[in-house]
């Protein structure tokens, strides 16, 4: 992973805080992002819409609808 445009001050602070650690930055990095987003899973996906339409309707039962057959195309339009 690469961070770009990293402010100074802030990468200033990253380094001394692992030295006061006793770490590598790269450690350091590590053990704040597991101190802030922890070590659960992360969430489920958000369901998909066409699965929920899907089950919102099919209590009802389903359609039968009719399709037609294809055609060929038409000719295009002359300028």
């Amino acid at each position: 992973m690469v961070v770009r445009r990293f402010d100074d001050h802030l990468k200033l602070r990253l380094r001394v805080r692992a030295a006061q650690h006793g770490r590598s930055m790269e450690e350091e990095v590590r053990m704040i992002l597991t101190e802030v987003l922890g070590t659960e899973p992360p969430p489920p996906p958000p369901p998909n819409l066409a699965a929920l339409i899907r089950a919102r309707v099919a209590p009802v039962g389903g359609v039968d609808l009719e399709i037609p057959a294809r055609t060929g195309m038409r000719e295009p339009p002359k300028f």
